[in-house]
């Protein structure tokens, strides 16, 4: 119950309607590009911060499989991502991405490390990610340190769950702060990792190859 009433309070206090507000950072949204078209986030937003883990050795592959650190999502998910980072920039709050659009031949590079569907998608089933419909993220506070959500990111075990709440009161107040922010605004949580969303019917694009400049 005493978690249920903080998930209650949060929705009020959020106040969660999912409109667009005219922040002058969100920089360029037009209603001419198709839903499914790629596009890079920074193209729209300089709010959000870009921490592109798989663009380094800094992940559990130990092993850089992006050529560059680049987010690129479908226009409709960059939306919906963009909805939530004006209402929280109000709260002096930023996102910080470490996932966004894989490519399946990355997907393949992934699988060719980890061949285990418990930490990698089989890349002849694709992910969400792989249909640019996915991120993988955390929220920043005002003075730049990382909200505390318990676990690092890719951290695969129990505690990376939304169910699982052994945690202080901070860390599971800061989970589902993020977990409302995002459902309220089309997305979709994942249950055993607390930072991918998936927007809601992601699953409906196609798997993609689409490789970004780097240049």
């Amino acid at each position: 119950m005493r978690f249920f009433l903080i998930f209650v309070n949060l929705l009020i206090y959020l106040g969660c309607n999912g409109q667009l507000s005219s922040n002058k950072n969100i920089k360029n949204v037009s209603n001419k590009i198709n839903d499914t078209t790629f596009v890079n986030i920074r193209d729209f937003s300089n709010d959000i911060i870009i921490d592109m883990k798989y663009a380094t050795t800094s992940n559990f592959l130990n092993t850089k499989v992006y050529d560059c650190s680049a987010c690129y999502l479908r226009y409709k998910t960059a939306i919906q991502l963009l909805k939530v980072s004006s209402i929280l920039i109000k709260k002096r709050i930023k996102i910080k991405l470490f996932d966004c659009y894989r490519p399946v031949d990355i997907q393949k590079k992934m699988w060719a490390l980890v061949p285990n569907p418990i930490y990698v998608a089989d890349p002849l089933k694709g992910s969400i990610h792989n249909r640019g419909a996915a991120v993988d993220m955390t929220l920043v506070h005002a003075n730049g340190k990382d909200f505390d959500m318990g676990t690092p990111f890719d951290y695969f075990g129990k505690e990376a769950s939304h169910d699982y709440l052994q945690f202080s009161k901070k860390v599971v107040k800061n989970r589902i702060f993020l977990k409302t922010i995002m459902i309220s605004n089309g997305f979709k949580a994942f249950d055993s990792e607390w930072w991918h969303y998936n927007l809601s019917n992601g699953s409906t694009f196609k798997l993609a190859n689409f490789k970004w400049n780097c240049n």
